[in-house]
């Protein structure tokens, strides 16, 4: 169709972006390829340049250092270095170099990816350091701790009274800790906030544990489904009747 052009079973555009983005792909792998044959081919050159040892102490025909250097190190393209390429093969002193230089770029190269191995790792464990504190930090700014311990409870069914002393709760709160009274149960125990009339509002529960004389009770509680205001706070075990703490959620 007009304005359409295949190749390799691939659609491009008009203006042939993609086709040449396709190209240079395939040459960016086939300068690959023939680097990889030409280095292999090197190799079993020198190996047979080696095995013959041919001695040039007047170093007659030696390409410069840097030449061998940057065929060692990768920066110079072997096409480009293919006149050295023979010399080499029969000159030990220049394939002595070469070797050395070898050695120097297999170190340098192995220091290389042990440096970006170790960063790697470093890098792993500071994005999970900095997720297991974001996660205790979330959770430690939801937290809130009511000390009962040295709060009346209001007996019966009596309102709330102006002087009493009241509790506080933020409706940020979804997980509380209640420092509990002097001979407090361990047990499962039933926490909720109450309306003045006593009626729940928001219910939850959690298992009481020692702790010296009196006892700790940790338990999920959303404040943020109530509305700000007076609550009674609802504690007991179950079958029994409330024990109710004035608290002002605000």
């Amino acid at each position: 169709m007009k304005g359409r052009q295949r190749a390799s079973g691939l659609q491009f555009d008009s203006d042939g972006k993609q086709g040449n983005d396709f190209n240079e792909s395939r040459q960016v792998l086939s300068d690959r390829d023939e680097f990889e044959k030409e280095e292999k081919g090197l190799l079993d050159l020198l190996g047979r340049g080696l095995s013959r040892e041919f001695p040039n102490p007047q170093r007659v025909g030696c390409p410069d250092s840097e030449v061998l250097r940057g065929i060692a190190f990768r920066k110079l393209r072997l096409a480009d270095a293919e006149p050295c390429l023979e010399h080499l093969s029969s000159c030990s002193p220049c394939f002595q170099q070469f070797s050395d230089f070898r050695k120097e770029a297999a170190g340098q190269r192995r220091r290389k990816y042990a440096f970006l191995g170790a960063a790697a790792v470093l890098i792993i464990a500071l994005a999970g350091w900095l997720w297991v504190k974001t996660q205790y930090s979330d959770q430690s700014t939801e937290t809130e701790v009511l000390d009962l311990r040295n709060v009346s409870p209001v007996h019966g069914h009596d309102p709330i009274q102006a002087d009493q002393h009241h509790l506080e709760l933020h409706r940020w709160c979804k997980h509380l800790i209640l420092e509990l009274p002097n001979g407090s149960k361990e047990g499962a125990d039933e926490v909720a906030l109450l309306s003045e009339t006593g009626a729940p509002v928001l219910a939850s529960s959690g298992t009481a544990r020692s702790k010296d004389k009196g006892g700790i009770l940790k338990l999920d509680l959303d404040v943020s489904r109530v509305h700000p205001g007076q609550y009674f706070l609802g504690l007991r075990q179950p079958g029994e009747e409330w024990t109710r703490y004035p608290v002002r959620v605000i």
